[in-house]
């Protein structure tokens, strides 16, 4: 089990962050983006998941700039505040919060990236703008049309499912064929958030493949 840590990013800005660590010595570190509803009991369990493989994991707690401790459940009405608390956040100020936990990660070795719809989106923009980072594994970020242009400065892997709108699989291709140096993977019969065993659209098959992919291309890239 993990535990809160405060980390500061360089414009000064304190926010809380989920860390968890190996039983053992580090095989590197992993950051951990959530997706609209906060460092909660589902990415908690995603993170022990990945120190339980052996790396040092950071979730930093994006939406600490706008509402501290948020962490919520998945209904309607939770979906909407958590898509409302998004809109006033700012892409450059996450990432210096990626900065700062990448930092915190660092303590393991090299560190990768990985994270679910907004923290999709954040991971793809990481790929291009944070400096440091050895590998990105975006999954589903419904923003990553907005922000195709964007050019990973490290291997990418994306996992999206087919069946999600946001972005569509016309979106995810179109990205793809834009960036012929990452890795794209298309689950069928998934869509949007399909790796979070607490929601509705959770799809345990997609999942598994997504998560050992994800694993496989930490061990390549990280150790």
């Amino acid at each position: 089990m993990g535990k809160f840590i405060e980390l500061k990013a360089s414009d000064g800005h304190q926010f809380a962050a989920y860390l968890a660590e190996p039983s053992g010595k580090a095989r590197g570190g992993v950051v951990v983006i959530p997706e609209i509803f906060g460092v909660n009991s589902h990415i908690k369990q995603t993170s022990d998941g990945f120190a339980a493989d052996g790396y040092r994991v950071v979730s930093p707690a994006m939406f600490d700039r706008a509402q501290r401790n948020y962490d919520t459940g998945y209904s309607a009405p939770e979906i909407e505040s958590g898509r409302a608390i998004m809109q006033k956040l700012d892409w450059k100020q996450a990432m210096l919060d990626v900065q700062a936990a990448l930092s915190e990660a660092a303590k393991g070795g090299k560190v990768g990236i990985v994270g679910y719809c907004y923290g999709g989106t954040v991971t793809w923009l990481a790929a291009a703008q944070v400096s440091g980072l050895a590998c990105a594994a975006p999954y589903y970020g419904g923003g990553m049309p907005g922000f195709k242009a964007e050019k990973p400065r490290c291997p990418t892997m994306c996992n999206f499912g087919e069946l999600d709108q946001s972005p569509t699989l016309a979106q995810a291709k179109e990205i793809a064929a834009l960036h012929p140096e990452i890795t794209a993977h298309y689950y069928a019969g998934a869509g949007h958030g399909f790796n979070c065993d607490q929601r509705g659209s959770w799809n345990a098959d997609a999942a598994k493949l997504a998560r050992s992919r994800t694993l496989e291309f930490f061990r390549k890239h990280l150790g």
